[in-house]
């Protein structure tokens, strides 16, 4: 199972103008598919960063979906630095100039049309909202900034190319909430689980309530994962802290 990735480009969140609304549904749209994510990075309008980021994702052979900074005006560098993070030339994309062409007409010209200028070799992602495309290279796929236009164009891209990987992969997270219990009360049974399931990720989420109250479980393979519940429950009570089933 590769790897699913997203970027989300902008000084705009960073500087708080702008509130993401991208982190979260990427995280539902995978997960209605059985997929999951497994990282996330925020980057600002600096190329440098932006062709760093895209470079070593496109050498790892992740999926990734990129979010803004394909427009047209100064500050937008995305295209640019995938064309560099890929090796290839900017070059007109005549799809991508017939779509806009239909869409503003004469008025597509001399400014709109320069959002079709795209990295040599690349493929389309059709736009439902206005018909500029994205485009996509090397497993990476690039989209607007605008929710509207960019969830609809991730759930063409999943549709199209990775319905062979939905809910294939053997996953499952199970987890307990242990009451009278501070995270520092588990900690070695926690480094105790980690070492008996090492192929296993732990996770503790402490709860801010009247009592002290932990989540605690395991994610992964599913039998492993059943197997490390049952000896979690019994190394908790073993402790003397009451738990029950999330």
């Amino acid at each position: 199972m590769p790897s699913f990735g997203i970027y989300i480009i902008g000084d705009e969140i960073l500087s708080g103008k702008r509130q993401d609304a991208h982190l979260s549904k990427v995280i539902a749209l995978l997960s209605a598919r059985g997929l999951p994510l497994s990282w996330a990075y925020f980057i600002a309008d600096i190329p440098e960063q932006i062709t760093s980021h895209l470079k070593a994702s496109m050498a790892r052979g992740d999926i990734v979906f990129s979010f803004g900074g394909i427009g047209a005006t100064p500050d937008d560098h995305t295209r640019q630095c995938a064309a560099e993070a890929a090796g290839v030339m900017i070059e007109r994309h005549p799809g991508a100039v017939a779509n806009i062409e239909a869409r503003y007409g004469a008025s597509a010209y001399p400014k709109r049309v320069l959002m079709a200028d795209f990295p040599q070799g690349c493929e389309l992602i059709p736009n439902p909202i206005n018909q500029v495309a994205g485009f996509s290279i090397n497993q990476h796929y690039f989209v607007p900034g605008f929710p509207e236009m960019a969830h609809p164009m991730v759930e063409w891209v999943l549709e199209t190319y990775y319905r062979h990987l939905f809910h294939t992969l053997d996953h499952l997270e199970q987890a307990i909430v242990v009451t009278e219990a501070g995270e520092s009360d588990l900690i070695d049974l926690m480094n105790h689980m980690l070492a008996q399931y090492p192929a296993l990720k732990l996770f503790s989420l402490p709860r801010t309530n009247q009592r002290r109250t932990t989540e605690v479980g395991m994610k992964g393979e599913s039998l492993l994962v059943k197997q490390a519940m049952l000896d979690l429950k019994a190394g908790v009570s073993a402790l003397g802290y009451p738990w029950v089933d999330v």
